[in-house]
């Protein structure tokens, strides 16, 4: 396999440009209007999130005590990580139903390794990455090499990963109690008041920031979720990379793991059904389209950010779980709806 060229990319990208690629390069009044409208809804996205805030805050003076806020954080943390990962993932136009019984899968072979093998932490910690990069591979070897919906791939993973991680238990939640050290990975405090785990996050954000709008593999997402027959016909190896996209992904799934593992101080095997709803929710919310080609990690965080909040706030107002569902499903309704007028807008400008 070769190293794709630059002026390979360069074609394809011109083929049919994403937002992101023409602030960078032109691409015509439609790009513009792309990447115009996706710097809207991330203003949107930040917008709603201040707005929940006081709107939560005037309810209730307790929302924003230092303690709740460092709640919310907590809280973001293991979705954030799991709706960083599935950034890159959705930006190609493919999407992952395996992130949250995957990540329950990671934890529980951390727990094997930690707390059954009695193996020092490194090695667990080791463990619960190769399990999410193995898990992220065969996902991107079941859509790139046999050519399986992204949707029917992660769904038959996600039942996979959620036999597997009741069957490796023994159907019983494996504590770390025994294992010095490991919950603090997720509770211990780097600094004072904010959790390691939102430490964690916000440097996962920042590397996966780096890669989405730096490198090739970033430039290589946004191309493929744009326009991934131009991108194929130009030359470039489009299986490879979208092969290396999901590995990503897995990998991001497999620090989770050990983060929420780490933050309750078990493996709950029975855990992590919905998981993969909320993060993909988070997604949408901050502005990456379902339909691929358009995307970024600051309005993923932002979006993880808004989910956090909405569910905390609903929960001091003592609004019952189940409305709780009813709201959060007609937030990512909103979302999707928005993202939907936004490409109809962008595709009428690009016809002037």
């Amino acid at each position: 396999m070769t190293t794709p060229r630059a002026e390979d990319l360069a074609d394809a990208r011109t083929q049919s440009p994403p937002a992101e690629a023409v602030a960078v390069g032109g691409g015509g009044r439609g790009g513009r209007f792309a990447a115009l409208g996706q710097g809207l809804q991330q203003l949107l996205a930040f917008g709603t999130l201040i707005a929940l805030m006081i709107i939560f805050f005037i309810a209730s003076p307790k929302f924003l005590t230092i303690t709740n806020i460092s709640s919310i954080l907590l809280s973001t943390a293991v979705i954030g990580i799991l709706a960083v990962g599935t950034t890159f993932v959705i930006i190609t136009g493919g999407i992952d139903l395996s992130l949250g019984t995957a990540m329950t899968l990671c934890s529980v072979v951390v727990g094997l390794l930690l707390s059954n093998a009695g193996l020092p932490l490194p090695v667990g910690i080791l463990g619960g990455l190769a399990m999410g990069a193995l898990i992220g591979f065969i996902n991107g070897f079941n859509v790139a090499i046999l050519g399986l919906p992204p949707f029917i791939a992660t769904l038959s993973m996600m039942l996979v990963c959620q036999g597997l991680a009741l069957v490796l238990s023994g159907v019983k939640p494996i504590y770390f109690t025994g294992v010095e050290g490991f919950s603090k990975i997720a509770l211990g405090e780097i600094i004072p008041r904010i959790p390691n785990a939102v430490l964690i996050l916000f440097a996962l954000a920042l590397v996966a920031g780096i890669i989405l709008r730096k490198t090739i593999l970033g430039r290589m997402t946004y191309a493929i979720g744009s326009n991934e027959e131009a991108t194929r016909l130009s030359g470039i190896n489009t299986r490879r990379w979208v092969l290396a996209i999901y590995t990503l992904a897995g990998v991001a799934t497999g620090i989770a793991g050990i983060v929420l593992a780490a933050r309750l101080n078990s493996a709950q095997p029975q855990l992590g059904v919905g998981y993969e709803l909320q993060a993909i929710a988070a997604v949408i919310i901050g502005g990456t389209s379902l339909l691929g080609g358009r995307g970024s990690i600051l309005g993923t965080i932002i979006g993880a950010l808004i989910m956090s909040v909405l569910i905390n706030g609903l929960r001091i107002l003592a609004i019952q779980t189940e409305w709780q569902t009813v709201v959060v499903g007609l937030v990512v309704l909103v979302a999707v709806f928005a993202d939907n007028l936004r490409k109809r807008r962008a595709e009428g400008g690009g016809r002037h």
